[in-house]
């Protein structure tokens, strides 16, 4: 298991798109390798990066051997 917190951003702060890319990268992933497999066209994960899309958003997510909400907080708000 990877310990992630290294790549965490402060808490309650959206990943910034570059920050989601270069954590794939480090650890052989893509985000055309992810939509691909996916069953979608190359480009549709980068799409998830700037606006919503929960299927996408939970594949990166896993990839990454995370949940939705560590990387979009402002997309899953917490109930009160």
């Amino acid at each position: 298991m990877h310990d992630n917190q290294s790549d965490m951003p402060p808490a309650a702060s959206d990943w910034h798109p570059a920050d989601v890319l270069a954590a794939l990268k480090k650890r052989g992933k893509s985000l055309a390798g992810i939509s691909i497999a996916q069953g979608y066209h190359p480009t549709a994960a980068g799409k998830a990066l700037k606006r919503p899309w929960p299927a996408l958003e939970r594949a990166i997510a896993d990839a990454l051997e995370l949940t939705p909400e560590k990387i979009w907080p402002s997309r899953y708000p917490t109930p009160p």
